[in-house]
């Protein structure tokens, strides 16, 4: 059974338990979803899904620094049980240590020896840790790394 299917039956279930920061999240997961298969004029893989739900959370997160500053409590709330949800249809989450480890080798790999091959070394990267790690962080890492 694919990833929407997955979302799909979950969705039913949130609806027949009537749990509606579930259901709510689905159902926006799943339009978001909907919408990509439209522009892409096809089914999606779970590969794209994982993206698309990787970017729903993204925007979960950058909403909780948003409320967090503006001291909205009960809207933190919110979208902290919204990006637990949608991180549970996610593949686990990579360490900083891990996230470490692997840039590393690419540095190696690469060559690079100062942080203005940042690029090189993202380019070759990212596309290894999509989905597994937050852009955010591995840009730190990668930083960090090249500069000390």
């Amino acid at each position: 059974m694919g990833l929407k299917q997955t979302l799909q039956d979950d969705l039913k279930q949130a609806i027949r338990d009537q749990d509606d920061s579930r259901k709510s999240t689905l159902r926006l997961a799943l339009t978001a979803i909907t919408n990509a298969e439209v522009q892409k004029g096809g089914e999606l893989e779970d590969a794209e899904i994982l993206g698309i739900l990787n970017r729903e959370a993204k925007q979960r997160r950058e909403s909780l620094e948003e409320y967090r500053k503006g001291g909205r409590m009960d809207l933190v709330a919110q979208e902290e049980a919204e990006l637990k949800i949608l991180l549970g249809y996610m593949p686990v989450q990579m360490s900083r240590a891990e996230i470490a480890d692997r840039a590393r080798e690419v540095i190696a790999e690469v060559g690079a020896t100062s942080p203005a091959q940042m690029g090189d070394v993202m380019r070759r990267l990212m596309p290894a840790l999509k989905g597994r790690a937050d852009g955010r962080l591995v840009n730190e890492v990668v930083k960090e790394l090249l500069s000390g």
